[in-house]
């Protein structure tokens, strides 16, 4: 049996917003996102497309539909949005494919993407539910 890796070239984010902790949260628990990602204190939710693998192996690009984020300097396991609803947090620190969404994120926080204005949260209170 034959083992490649084959990493992904490049990945095409279509959408990347800075959103209040609160309006994140309930956007990932209204989709039925199964998880979160944090890294280097960033939590984010990545939404794709099942088509993006099939393109991702054809072609060496990954698509990505919608990156939200917020800041959130703590790593916890997970978090309860609402009584009964918890959302699991991974710690993808550590993975090359995460990181590389991290660099978009602080990219876009540092301003510079150009032809791109982030959209600022009005709050980013833990305790607004």
């Amino acid at each position: 049996m034959k083992v490649s890796l084959t990493p992904v070239k490049e990945i095409r984010l279509l959408g990347l917003d800075e959103r209040s902790l609160c309006n994140l949260l309930w956007c990932a628990a209204s989709y039925r996102m199964d998880r979160l990602f944090w890294a280097d204190g960033y939590l984010f939710c990545i939404e794709m497309y099942d088509k993006s693998f099939d393109f991702e192996v054809e072609k060496g690009i990954l698509p990505v539909s919608q990156v939200c984020y917020t800041r959130f300097p703590k790593y916890e396991k997970y978090y309860e949005v609402e009584k009964g609803i918890q959302l699991p947090i991974v710690d993808a620190s550590e993975m090359q494919l995460y990181r590389g969404f991290l660099r978009a994120i602080k990219k876009m926080d540092r301003g510079n993407y150009p032809n791109i204005k982030a959209a600022t949260p009005k709050s980013s209170n833990r305790s607004s539910f």
